[in-house]
Formats: structure tokens, C-alpha cells, sequence
């Protein structure tokens, strides 16, 4: 088990933040890494697009590392224009499709074997004729808080 990071990958749109997790992620790489990188990006443009790689180099969450994870997604989660989750690690590509209809953004899962097109859909997410062939299957997303507010008297 080798004490875990974030790799930042560069070669992308300035609205797409590109990492791939690597070793058993702990509190302190969110908290020094990417919490600070996404949240400098959602700064410079607004909506962002995520790739989060998952690959062969992962160990796991530590409990802390998990419990970061959570709070950053809630805590931006309007943030999110698209995310791109490249794994082949099933617990984490369940995961996500449990919690892809709470996130107002496309998600689209990947298997590793499938990076470049990965790489691909999230560079070009938000133009027109998307491929929803890798579509997580949610058959409903929750209403973001505007569409909770009463309409307006005029």
C-alpha cells in the first residue's frame, strides 16, 4: 500500500481538470491537492468538466480520503458540467451510479481499456451530438434547488 496521490494530466481545455488517483488516497491529498486545484478551477471557469482516472495504480480510500471525497462532491456539486470516471474497479463504478442522478451534470463511465475516448467525450462534453452510448443509466435526476422555488408573484 503506497501512500496516495493525485497526477495531475495536462493537455486539456482550460474548463476540464484531468487526475488520475494513484496509491491509497487519504485525507491529506484532497486537502492539499485536489480540493484546492478544483475549487482554483471553478474559480477561473466557473462550470468545470471532470476526468477522474482510477486505475491499476490505486489502492483505495482511507476512511478520511473517502469522507473528503464525499464533501467535495456535495460541496460543488452544481459545479460539476461533466464528469468522466475511468475505471474498472466495480464497488467505484457502482458508486457513482448511485450517485449520478444527485449530480445536475452528464456522467459517463469509462473502463480503462477506453481512456481515449474518455479523454475524448470529456474534451468535447456540452457541444452538440453528444454520445450517450456510455451514459450511466439513471432513470431520474433531483431537481436542482431552483426548480424547488415557488414561482415569483408579478
Amino acid at each position: 500500500m503506497s501512500e496516495g496521490r493525485f497526477e495531475f494530466l495536462d493537455g486539456f481545455p482550460a474548463d476540464v481538470l484531468a487526475f488520475e488517483a494513484k496509491g491509497t488516497i487519504g485525507a491529506e491529498a484532497y486537502e492539499k491537492h485536489l480540493i484546492p486545484a478544483v475549487e482554483k478551477k471553478i474559480a477561473a471557469e466557473g462550470k468545470v468538466k471532470l476526468l477522474y482516472i482510477i486505475g491499476e495504480e490505486f489502492d483505495g480510500y482511507t476512511a478520511k480520503g473517502a469522507w473528503d471525497d464525499t464533501k467535495l462532491g456535495l460541496s460543488h456539486l452544481g459545479d460539476f458540467a461533466a464528469v468522466a470516471l475511468v475505471s474498472d474497479v466495480d464497488w467505484i463504478r457502482w458508486g457513482i451510479q448511485a450517485f449520478a442522478p444527485m449530480i445536475p451534470g452528464t456522467v459517463k463511465l469509462f473502463h480503462l481499456s477506453e481512456l481515449e475516448q474518455a479523454k475524448a467525450w470529456i474534451c468535447s462534453s456540452g457541444k452538440l451530438e453528444e454520445d450517450h452510448s456510455h451514459d450511466v443509466a439513471a432513470t431520474h435526476k433531483l431537481p436542482t434547488l431552483e426548480d424547488r422555488q415557488p414561482p415569483l408573484d408579478e
